[in-house]
C-alpha cells in the first residue's frame, strides 16, 4: 500500500507548491508548475523517495497524482 502522505509531500516538493497545496486531483500540465522540466525532476524524486527506477514508457504514460500512484503500486512499493 502506497503512503498517499509521503507521495503528495514529494510531489509538492518537486513541483515547488505549498504544504497545504492539494495534488490528489493534479493533472500533468493542470498547472502551470508542471511543466515537461518538472516532470522530469518529479519523475527523479519519486525515484530517489521511493527507490524504484521508472521505465521511459511509465513516465510518459505518468500524467496525474493517481497515475504516478498506480505506477508505484506496480512496483510493489
Amino acid at each position: 500500500m502506497i503512503d498517499d502522505d509521503r507521495l503528495r509531500k514529494v510531489f509538492r516538493s518537486a513541483l515547488s507548491l505549498p504544504d497545504d497545496f492539494p495534488v490528489d486531483s493534479l493533472e500533468y500540465r493542470g498547472i502551470d508548475k508542471w511543466d515537461s522540466l518538472a516532470h522530469m525532476s518529479l519523475v527523479a524524486a519519486l525515484e530517489d523517495e521511493f527507490d524504484v527506477m521508472i521505465d521511459t514508457d511509465d513516465v510518459i504514460d505518468m500524467s496525474s497524482f493517481g497515475k504516478a500512484r498506480e505506477l508505484l503500486e506496480k512496483h510493489l512499493v
